[in-house]
């Protein structure tokens, strides 16, 4: 009788290994201090780190969409991984939070190392830029499950918060100033719609120009991380709002108070050539419900700390007010 090994069910165990040795390198460059051990163990160490009066360990998980789905069909592998630090590490900071380390699920039809080494070799760049440690993760072969060029990312990422600080929404007040900076694309959200627009209704080639860069260049561009601006601000941020999937009417007021409203101006929002584009079929009241529209992320600062905030954020800009009214955000 003939045996059947896990191989011919579709799981190589050799390739599992071979891609675990080509990562060694990637995980250890994003080393930082805190981090325990390397890796290889059953679970990653990040020891806690002092300074803190009242230390609270906040997490945040998230993934890359439909984006993926073009980084497979273009064979563009290695910029997913940043987009996947960025959604995680966004958030935390919006509560305070610094990014200390990072966590990966990667899951495939067939493990090709090549490919899953690139990918990762982007969550390595990610979690450089987030100055926070990739210290573990894991890789499913799961064959029936996925299509054979098929994979799906899912992130994971870990920081500390002085607990006195985490609760923005009670610092905002009338009169404060809204700080947009810039995000550097589409980032990870609304490409179900932007491929059926662009794709499916214009009929775009990933090769077809726009403003200068192939389309599929412009679409896979990495989500900018603003952790690094945090840090530099913090001590004159109110809030921070992370510009996501619902735009900013509905990611802006969830650091507002019942009491106050968000007043943004639609005509100072720099809004990019790709959006403009997808635009020319897509009502405008759609477009900043499924897209950020070229803000990124959201500051809430004093007035007397705007021009501060505006001297040390590249690219940032004014873009509105924090006035009286039901918590909402509006386009005036």
């Amino acid at each position: 009788m003939s045996q059947i090994s896990y191989k011919d069910a579709g799981v190589d165990i050799d390739a599992g290994n071979s891609f675990v040795e080509n990562i060694k390198p990637l995980v250890k460059s994003t080393k930082i201090p805190g981090v325990l051990g390397g890796i290889g163990s059953f679970a990653g160490a990040f020891e806690l780190p002092r300074g803190y009066d009242e230390p609270v360990m906040l997490a945040a998980t998230d993934g890359v969409g439909t984006k993926l789905k073009l980084a497979i069909d273009s064979g563009v592998h290695n910029t997913v991984g940043i987009d996947l630090v960025a959604m995680c590490v966004n958030d935390l900071i919006c509560n305070f939070g610094t990014p200390s380390f990072f966590l990966d699920y990667y899951a495939t039809g067939k493990l090709e190392v090549e490919v899953a080494t690139a990918v990762v070799s982007g969550i390595a760049s990610g979690c450089i830029e987030a100055e926070c440690a990739l210290i573990g993760g894991e890789t499913a072969e799961m064959p029936g499950m996925y299509g054979a060029d098929d994979y799906d990312l899912a992130g994971f990422a870990v920081g500390v918060a002085e607990k006195s600080e985490m609760d923005r929404v009670a610092l905002v007040r009338e009169g404060d100033q809204l700080i947009a900076l810039p995000s550097s694309g589409l980032h990870s959200n609304g490409f179900s719609l932007a491929r059926k627009v662009l794709l499916e209704k214009m009929g775009m080639k990933f090769e077809d120009e726009v403003d200068g860069k192939s389309l599929i260049e412009t679409l896979l561009t990495p989500t900018n991380i603003y952790v690094k601006t945090f840090k530099k601000l913090k001590n004159k941020i109110v809030a921070l709002a992370h510009i996501t999937g619902g735009g900013i009417v509905e990611n802006l007021p969830r650091v507002l108070p019942e009491h106050l409203m968000a007043e943004v101006k639609e005509s100072s929002i720099r809004t990019l050539p790709i959006f403009d584009l997808i635009g020319q079929h897509v009502a405008r009241e759609e477009m900043f419900r499924a897209f950020n529209m070229g803000v990124g992320m959201i500051l809430v600062v004093r007035p007397e700390n705007v021009d501060a905030v505006l001297a040390k954020a590249e690219g940032s800009y004014h873009i509105g007010e924090i006035k009286k009214g039901e918590r909402k955000a509006i386009l005036v």
